[in-house]
């Protein structure tokens, strides 16, 4: 071999491993690094992806925990509002009964026990009436519904006149009386039953009706409708507007 093929020979082999150097040195680093990057992106996609799972799971769970929450509080709410509903209605059935019973009270407003009124006319009369009790009438203020009544009337020159009913109307405007339902008039030897019995203040004038009857010792009388003067005590006597009820007079023997 020449001298001169030797030297070409020898350069080529540096040239060989020049370029093998420079080759190992740059392309298997990059390999390596690629390589690497490669991994530890795989690696950070299936953290990511770790990470989202877990994040939606918690996330499912939190929802969960928000759904069992509002429904637990819903479930509260509505046992406080029923609850609350309770001591409304008994309240509103409370009230109800008290408006009933109020209302109740109402009927018979004002009630008296054990009533008396003495009155005096122009001529002296005075008169006495007794009640076991008495209440407002609710059509007039001014009238007095009186039960098992019992009234007087006495002057200095006359008999006293008692009369007993079970009921009676008393107006505290006008004085006058209406005594009304088993009434009896009793007087001297006179008793006078009816079912009426009317006392007007201003004529001094009582009228006794429906089923009037006048006894004394010698008779007994029916009549519709009789006129007690209770200044003279006289009698006036007429049957009832309808002409049925006439006068009758039976002699006692």
């Amino acid at each position: 071999m020449s001298k001169k093929s030797a030297i070409q020979l020898v350069i080529l082999i540096i040239i060989f491993i020049i370029l093998g150097g420079v080759y190992f040195k740059y392309f298997s680093k990059e390999k390596i690094v690629v390589d690497e990057t490669s991994q530890q992106t795989e690696k950070e996609i299936n953290t990511d992806s770790h990470d989202n799972y877990n994040k939606k799971k918690n996330d499912s769970e939190v929802v969960s925990v928000i759904n069992k929450d509002k429904s637990k509080k819903e479930k509260n709410f509505e046992k406080t509002k029923v609850d609350l509903e309770k001591p409304k209605k008994k309240y509103e059935k409370k009230n109800t009964k008290l408006n009933k019973n109020k209302k109740k009270d109402n009927d018979i407003p004002n009630i008296v026990k054990d009533v008396e009124y003495l009155t005096t006319d122009k001529n002296g009369n005075k008169y006495k009436i007794l009640a076991t009790s008495g209440r407002t009438n609710q059509n007039d203020k001014n009238i007095l519904d009186l039960d098992n009544v019992r009234g007087e009337i006495t002057s200095n020159q006359r008999s006293t006149i008692y009369i007993v009913s079970d009921y009676a109307e008393y107006n505290s405007s006008t004085l006058n009386s209406k005594f009304y339902k088993n009434v009896v008039i009793n007087y001297e030897d006179k008793q006078i039953t009816c079912e009426n019995f009317d006392i007007n203040m201003d004529t001094n004038i009582a009228i006794a009706y429906n089923n009037v009857v006048v006894t004394d010792p010698k008779s007994i009388m029916k009549a519709g409708k009789i006129a007690l003067d209770i200044e003279t005590k006289e009698i006036d006597i007429n049957p009832d507007k309808s002409g049925k009820n006439k006068v009758q007079i039976n002699t006692k023997n």
